[in-house]
């Protein structure tokens, strides 16, 4: 609803209640309660509503996890018959990613999502674009200015520490003096350093327990199993591991596998496909992964889509859709793999 709309219905509300008053002073008449009426807009839901055309704009798909981004978004925006959605090639050049969301601008779509290579590089286009009055959703990786963006959504990666810490730490509970490692993602990122720290957080829960090593590799197979190989030969028993990305966590298998190793659970991050049916055939030493869904890229449709219509969330009192969304990093063992299986991504 416009400013003024709302001033307006405000200052009719007060009108109406001094009227009101009045009667009820000179009146000898019972005062009648009046009914609150429902003056909150329809939320979003499924039944087509009026056409919206959603920009998005994201990084080159070189990862399992970005292509499954892409992937949501573009299933997600086919479910609606209203939404038409322009998604720009992705590119890990800055430069050029802001060159692709100023075109978007220039368009004139009606809400942009953007997942930035880099987010405090993409600030000011995405400052451009809310002061041209294209509403943005940041998707991940947010932006330096919070005036950037309309909603940010996006994972948790502290959170992923403390479910994959938690989950160990409840499997190792009774084991006297365990021992951990981990295999972490690119050190000098922001979201490894958050992972770690949440997993070391949690594991103080757990005073049998001890982290005795830890390695970085970069999201890759290869990374993965050359830091792995590192770790084994330079411990010769422990009781878990936590890899970070499930896409390095491949090439960690195979390591593990070539050593001849096991005896030691397993946990994966992220949420893979091939995570999963390991997971499910329960024939490795990987047991569970940490989910950082990429369906977030599905939910930033729906509420670009409610944006552009000017609705709510279903569910939610609130008239606008929320400032944030932080998606939770759900522990997936062979308990529940089978629930969560759809949402794994290749």
């Amino acid at each position: 609803m416009p400013e003024t709309s709302r001033r307006g219905l405000l200052f009719g509300t007060a009108a109406i209640s001094a009227g009101a008053f009045l009667t009820a002073c000179t009146s000898n008449e019972p005062e009648k309660k009046e009914t609150a009426t429902n003056t909150q807009p329809a939320a979003a839901d499924d039944k087509p509503g009026s056409p919206v055309t959603i920009g998005f704009a994201g990084p080159q798909a070189d990862h399992g996890w970005l292509n499954a981004i892409n992937e949501n978004a573009k299933s997600r925006a086919a479910k609606y018959s209203e939404v038409t959605l322009d998604i720009t090639e992705g590119s890990n050049d800055t430069a050029a990613q802001i060159g692709q969301v100023e075109t978007l601008i220039n368009k004139k779509v009606d809400v942009l999502v953007i997942l930035p290579a880099d987010g405090k590089a993409l600030t000011q286009v995405g400052l451009k674009a809310m002061r041209a009055g294209i509403p943005v959703i940041n998707l991940d990786r947010i932006f330096a200015d919070p005036q950037a963006y309309r909603c940010w959504v996006g994972g948790d990666n502290y959170g992923m520490g403390v479910s994959a810490g938690n989950y160990i730490g409840e499997k190792l509970r009774d084991k006297p003096n365990a021992k951990v490692i981990e295999l972490a993602g690119i050190d000098n990122l922001e979201l490894t350093q958050q992972r770690t720290q949440g997993f070391d957080d949690a594991l103080k829960n757990f005073p049998n327990i001890k982290k005795v090593a830890r390695q970085a590799a970069d999201f890759t197979v290869e990374s993965g199993q050359a830091k792995m190989a590192q770790l084994l030969q330079a411990q010769p028993s422990f009781d878990a591991l936590w890899n970070h990305d499930d896409d390095q966590g491949v090439g960690a298998l195979r390591a593990i596998q070539q050593a001849g190793r096991d005896g030691f659970l397993m946990v994966g991050g992220a949420g893979a496909k091939a995570a999963m049916d390991a997971i499910k055939a329960d024939n490795s030493v990987l047991k569970a992964t940490v989910l950082y869904p990429p369906t977030m890229a599905a939910s930033a449709i729906d509420l670009a889509r409610a944006l552009g219509q000017a609705k709510g969330v279903s569910g939610l009192a609130e008239l606008e859709i929320p400032a944030s969304l932080t998606c939770y990093s759900a522990v997936v063992d062979k308990e529940n793999v089978d629930q969560y299986l759809p949402t794994g991504f290749s």
